[in-house]
């Protein structure tokens, strides 16, 4: 801490050091202190949680006379197991598969089901709360229960095999996305509309430049969602698409084989891990607006 001299030329003035904010270890000192009960909970929780990733990481290490032993850590890490890994299968040809499904659909799904939220949180319309309550009814149903239909439905249009199914499903928006947006947008005040309509906006106009811009928190939490889910899936690529054109998520599932038929288990983890890291990267980047748009679409 350094002196400085009163411009009067009076007593040096010392400045007051600030207050240094707590460490977390401080903190997590404390909260275990206060609350040790759920403190230990909370502990036991995060270990059960994140046991499974720490032993995903030991086996992509782990070399491949050594998967199945009795030992926890292996005698020495081999990380050419992950180049081995994206080697063994089309790897990257797969990932740019993924990424291209994943994205078309999240960037339709956002915005179909902003429009679709819109329409029920600002628009009026006979029947309108019933056709919600229907929205929000389809929720309930599993979607395993409508995949053999929408098969045959599909392949009636000689749909199977290409992304289309994809385009369609994302056009048509999700419920859940749809219920967001429309816990969100009722939030508005009803000033913005009058004000839009004054300038002679129409109603498109009004969500385009008015409501869209405003919620972006929400539209990165509804493309993450949503890509989170495609990129995650293995029955619907499983089922409609093929070999060609097929996702990552098939392909580490079922790529990691020797000629005998039996799993590499090793290179199965690596290429596992190396699978979750862009959803991770997203989640990472976007976690803020993430939390924030699930904290603000219940507000009313």
């Amino acid at each position: 801490m350094t002196a400085i001299k009163s411009p009067a030329g009076g007593t040096d003035i010392q400045p007051r050091d600030p207050a240094p904010e707590a460490s977390l270890p401080s903190r997590a000192r404390r909260l275990a202190r206060r609350s040790p009960i759920p403190f230990g909970i909370a502990v036991v929780v995060a270990v059960v949680m994140i046991a499974p990733f720490v032993t995903l990481i030991i086996s992509a290490l782990t070399p491949a006379d050594q998967m199945g032993i009795n030992r926890w850590l292996p005698s020495f890490l081999r990380l050419s197991n992950f180049a081995d890994a994206v080697r063994y299968i089309p790897f990257w040809q797969l990932a740019k598969n993924s990424l291209v499904l994943s994205s078309v659909f999240g960037i339709l799904t956002t915005f179909s089901s902003a429009l679709t939220g819109y329409g029920f949180a600002r628009l009026h319309g006979p029947a309108k709360n019933a056709l919600f309550a229907l929205l929000i009814g389809t929720m309930m149903v599993p979607p395993i229960v409508t995949l053999i239909p929408t098969y045959l439905l599909f392949s009636d249009y000689h749909l199977v095999g290409t992304y289309w199914p994809w385009v369609l499903w994302g056009a048509a928006g999700t419920p859940y996305a749809i219920f967001l947006y429309r816990q969100y947008f009722s939030a508005f005040p009803k000033e913005l509309e009058e004000a839009a309509v004054i300038d002679g906006a129409g109603q498109l106009r009004i969500f385009f430049q008015v409501f869209l811009p405003l919620s972006r928190p929400l539209l990165i939490t509804a493309f993450v969602l949503a890509f989170n889910a495609v990129w995650g899936d293995f029955i619907g690529p499983n089922l409609f698409l093929n070999q060609s054109n097929t996702t990552l998520a098939v392909g580490v599932a079922t790529g990691y084989e020797n000629s005998q038929g039996y799993p590499l288990y090793n290179l199965l983890a690596g290429g596992a891990l190396i699978y979750v890291v862009p959803v991770l990267l997203l989640f990472l980047f976007a976690q803020r607006s993430y939390v924030r748009g699930f904290a603000t679409s219940g507000l009313k």
